[in-house]
């Protein structure tokens, strides 16, 4: 495995991922954050709520943009040193969500990478907007 390097980092690079919300990622993101809410686990009890369904753990959609950074841009030895979310529409099961990151700035002095975090729905709408800070890790030689 590559490990990314700042160097080759740009702004306006971008890159992006699809993932398809079932049942089995928010009971298994239920079992891993223990956050049992009804609204994400009881369908009698969320058809009374304001969203009329069960919906996704919102971290569970801001996990995308984790793989992304982790996988794709910058990439392996990704280091998460900030992030905010601003989470705009809920996220059901059996939404396709897309993920996309876009690099906003370098800052050089402390070879930090701003990015612009994002993901939208099948419908093109935006259900999770924010952005992250990360570094690239160096290795001891």
């Amino acid at each position: 495995m590559e490990i990314a390097k700042y160097e080759d980092i740009q702004i306006g690079q971008k890159a992006e991922l699809t993932h398809n919300i079932t049942s089995e990622d928010v009971d298994l993101f239920g079992k891993l954050s223990g956050d049992y809410n009804p609204v994400h686990f009881d369908n009698e009890w969320a058809k009374k709520t304001i969203f009329g369904e069960r919906i996704a753990h919102g971290l569970l959609t801001g996990v995308y943009i984790s793989t992304l950074l982790a996988n794709k841009l910058p990439g392996p030895g990704t280091v998460y040193l900030k992030q905010e979310f601003k989470f705009k529409l809920p996220v059901k099961i059996g939404d396709t969500i897309k993920a996309e990151v876009e690099v906003k700035e370098l800052q050089a002095e402390k070879k930090r990478i701003v990015l612009r975090t994002t993901c939208t729905n099948q419908n093109q709408e935006v259900v999770l907007d924010g952005e992250a800070t990360v570094m690239i890790m160096r290795l001891k030689t």
